[in-house]
């Protein structure tokens, strides 16, 4: 039993199977490999949203919101300006040659999960970095994206965030939306 496993029967994926990523292609131009649990998660839903509040970024989305690398360079130069202006970075990040690289988004929020991306570490010990986006404040979780993405959805993550999901929606059945389904068919 996987933690994939357990997210397929709890949030269904979508009956038709997402667009196929090209791994290799995405990888040269982040300049790194991905995990592979976040691979199998795209592999089975594909760009979306999870209970109209996480929204997975998928390498080559057709929607600039959902794109990995856009979104990448688009935190990249936001942080970069914010970190120039002195507000201070995650402890994590204190270590020379460490980043941190996007993989979904709270909806309405303004809010990032990351992963946190260390020298010497491989993809598959990344983990997670939430930030609350409007503010300073940055919260680490000790786990990949998949198991935490299942955390949250079931109510178990031990974050302070995602309150308007477990506090307003608290859904009793979880529902993945693709991209087009939320946002319409890009042209």
């Amino acid at each position: 039993m996987t933690a994939l496993d357990d997210l397929l029967r709890l949030c269904p994926p979508p009956a038709d199977p997402p667009p196929p990523v090209d791994w290799p292609r995405a990888e040269r131009a982040l300049g790194t490999a991905l995990p592979a649990d976040y691979r199998r998660l795209v592999e089975a839903y594909g760009a979306g949203i999870f209970d109209e509040t996480i929204w997975l970024l998928v390498p080559g989305s057709a929607h600039d919101d959902c794109d990995l690398h856009a979104q990448t360079a688009e935190r990249d130069e936001i942080l970069a300006g914010l970190w120039d202006m002195g507000e201070e970075k995650p402890a994590g990040l204190l270590e020379s040659g460490a980043r941190v690289l996007p993989w979904a988004f709270e909806e309405g929020t303004g809010a990032f999960l990351y992963w946190l991306v260390r020298p010497g570490r491989r993809p598959d010990e990344w983990t997670v970095l939430y930030n609350e986006g409007r503010g300073p404040l940055w919260e680490h979780h000790d786990t990949g994206c998949l198991a935490f993405l299942l955390a949250v959805l079931e109510g178990t993550a031990g974050t302070d965030y995602f309150g308007y999901l477990r506090e307003v929606l608290k859904p009793t059945v979880h529902r993945f939306a693709t991209a087009d389904e939320a946002l319409g068919t890009p042209r």
